[in-house]
């Protein structure tokens, strides 16, 4: 890794972490960055998830009074979110390198419209009246989210907002503390297979991980002043750009 590219990491990771405290979607800017440094596709993926994964426990921990008490139900879908994180990194490793490639182009143009409708989504989830599914069953669909979220995890939080807000429509806050915890599981039961499997690139991970970090702690500040939705503008548009360019390359 040459210094520019080292440069290309750093710039990444901060961006993302600007992002992901602004308005989410680090992911639509730091995995293509790991592409770019040429990384296979695979190994981009599980870099690029241990790089950004703090963002969640620190988004966790910053609402921690909202966390729910650890019920029955809480403690069933923590359960299900690491099951459902540990498949996903499972089935991520096993995939030939060829067949992850095929399904970028989608992927990233999957989660850039669930973050393009994140807000519709947050709306509904304040204006929803009672619980629409049975729990069981919403925690169906919470394993299969999880199970992206362990595969790709663009857009995990956007799915996971949906998800919870079924069964638990009454405060947006403590589904966005319980989807932060989830997310926080499926990101850590990822990141610890994909470590132990040695699917990471140490020297692109640290540097973006330092980016990341850096990143977060500025959009901390940069949040009282800078609108989200120009933010939630410029991510929107490299989540298209980036679905054009990788089309381009794997598709045609």
């Amino acid at each position: 890794m040459d210094f520019n590219m080292s440069l290309l990491l750093l710039a990444a990771g901060i961006v993302g972490g600007l992002v992901n405290a602004l308005a989410g979607g680090a992911t639509l800017i730091t995995f293509p960055a790991m592409l770019a440094a040429g990384l296979p596709a695979i190994t981009a993926n599980a870099s690029n998830a241990v790089a950004i994964s703090p963002g969640h426990l620190i988004a966790a921990l910053a609402d921690r009074e909202k966390l729910p008490a650890l019920t029955k139900r809480t403690a069933s879908f923590i359960v299900v979110a690491t099951l459902g994180g540990a498949t996903g990194a499972g089935l991520l490793l096993l995939l030939p390198e060829r067949l992850f490639i095929l399904p970028v182009p989608g992927l990233i143009a999957f989660s850039t419209l669930l973050f393009a409708l994140a807000p519709r989504i947050q709306k509904w989830s304040y204006n929803s009246q009672g619980p629409l599914l049975p729990t069981g069953l919403s925690a169906a669909f919470l394993g299969v989210a999880c199970i992206y979220g362990g595969f790709f995890g663009a857009g995990l939080g956007v799915i996971l907002t949906a998800v919870l807000s079924i069964t638990e429509p009454d405060d947006i806050r403590a589904i966005k503390a319980m989807k932060n915890l989830l997310a926080t599981c499926v990101a850590l039961i990822a990141t610890i297979i994909f470590i132990v499997q040695g699917a990471v690139r140490w020297p692109e991970t640290i540097v973006m991980l330092l980016g990341a970090v850096i990143g977060g702690y500025g959009g901390g500040y940069l949040i009282r002043v800078l609108p989200a939705f120009y933010v939630r503008q410029f991510v929107i548009l490299a989540g298209v750009v980036m679905t054009v360019i990788y089309a381009d390359k794997y598709w045609f």
